[in-house]
């Protein structure tokens, strides 16, 4: 197995839904990146062998987007580029990938990423409509079409939201925040736990933009209706955030008798984030240090109900993987999908007798406070779908760096019933 190294790594800002974004069509969250990148490092555009992106809500426009972003960024045109979609860990699942093509010999330099434009994601007519739509295309004389038109009602037109349909499970018929209630409720997780939880993930992120921490993973993006606005930092952390005020907001999902609130769950986000990865020949040939190398990855299943407890058997099964414990992880990066189930994935690894419920009869350990999201989650930064999973090591990668640490852990719960767990090692 050769070692699979990380050149550079960089992420757009990240940007609620609606927001600075919301016109920048997927691809154009991910060429800029790999051009940058490129530029900076001298990548011979025809020697890149793949371009792997994972996206969840595909664009009609971009049926691939992983190609358009390739072809985008000016690589050569024999460089192939393809989609990848696992939920929330798309962006990790894009990287896994690339790690095995690489590892395995078959590739020797291959951009990975995500990127997510959720703000664009399509409003779509029921069978009713689509049907209307069909039979008046179909009608050949007047007196059919007349027919067709009086077969008309309002509630045809009442949309479905392609958004609420994809956070919804069609296995367990559960959308994502029942789920978080679900494991608040069996874990005892109170309203003021989850508000707490969210209140440090914005006062991170919010001390993390004012000492420009995050500077050197963010390539600033030029966005506006007119291209005339310059994004250099997320925009979603609220500074004026208090335990109290998100107190007073309602819970969303549950509404009688619910804990779960948009304020203790991430916002609807868009954005995107990109590595450079190769093997060691690659980096001797054009004489590249790296940030990082990849150590390894885990995925595993869960009922889907319990989605949210997808990382504490991805990290399980990760550490065994490499033989490695959760305190020698110098910083973690858990996911905040919501503030209820990233604290059900930290209670659990700590108590055995919650860890046994998914099978693991051990005492994973504890993360501290400390080395967790340092710089903010996804409770402050958002959860662009296809492009979190990447984001995390994106931002994992410059920490350690900064930080001097060795191992770092990123992991998310993935929505259907799924953990996802990557391990990097620092090597700047």
């Amino acid at each position: 197995m050769k070692t699979v190294y990380i050149v550079d790594a960089k992420r757009t800002p990240q940007c609620k839904s609606g927001t600075e974004l919301s016109l920048v069509a997927a691809p154009y969250l991910g060429h800029y990146l790999i051009r940058h990148i490129c530029e900076k490092w001298n990548v011979p555009i025809d020697e890149v062998d793949e371009v792997i992106v994972g996206n969840t809500g595909t664009p009609a426009k971009y049926p691939n987007v992983g190609r358009v972003i390739a072809l985008e960024a000016g690589l050569h045109k024999k460089t192939s580029g393809y989609s990848v979609h696992r939920n929330c860990a798309s962006g990790m699942e894009a990287l896994s990938q690339a790690y095995d093509k690489i590892s395995s010999g078959r590739s020797s330099l291959i951009f990975a990423g995500g990127v997510e434009n959720m703000t664009q994601m399509p409003l779509m007519f029921g069978k009713e409509m689509t049907d209307f739509f069909l039979n008046l295309s179909k009608a050949k004389t007047t007196s059919d079409k007349i027919k067709t038109f009086l077969s008309f009602r309002l509630p045809h037109l009442k949309p479905i939201i392609a958004i609420e349909q994809g956070l919804t499970d069609p296995f367990c018929g559960k959308n994502m925040g029942q789920t978080a209630e679900l494991l608040a409720r069996e874990l005892n997780i109170t309203r003021l736990e989850q508000d707490e939880f969210a209140d440090r993930s914005h006062k991170k992120a919010i001390a993390a933009q004012k000492a420009q921490v995050t500077k050197d993973e963010i390539l600033p993006i030029i966005a506006g209706k007119n291209r005339d606005k310059l994004i250099n930092q997320d925009i979603g952390p609220r500074e004026q955030s208090t335990v109290e005020s998100l107190g007073k907001m309602k819970p969303f999902f549950e509404r009688e008798t619910g804990t779960v609130t948009i304020g203790n769950s991430c916002p609807i986000t868009d954005g995107g984030s990109m590595l450079l990865l190769c093997n060691e020949e690659t980096l001797k040939k054009h004489n590249w240090t790296p940030l990082a190398r990849i150590v390894d990855y885990h995925f595993h299943g869960l009922e889907p109900e319990r989605m949210g407890m997808g990382p504490l058997l991805a990290t399980h099964g990760l550490l065994k993987r490499t033989h490695k414990v959760l305190s020698g992880m110098d910083l973690v990066e858990l996911n905040e999908a919501f503030a209820a189930q990233a604290i059900a994935v930290m209670r659990a690894m700590k108590d055995e007798k919650i860890s046994e419920r998914w099978g693991i009869s051990e005492r994973l350990g504890e993360i501290p406070l400390e080395k967790l999201n340092v710089n903010g989650g996804a409770i402050a930064l958002g959860h662009p779908v296809g492009s979190t999973g990447s984001r995390l090591i994106v931002s994992l990668v410059h920490e350690l760096r900064k930080r001097k640490g060795k191992f770092g852990l990123a992991t998310l719960c993935i929505g259907g019933g799924q953990g996802g767990a990557m391990m990097v090692e620092n090597l700047s």
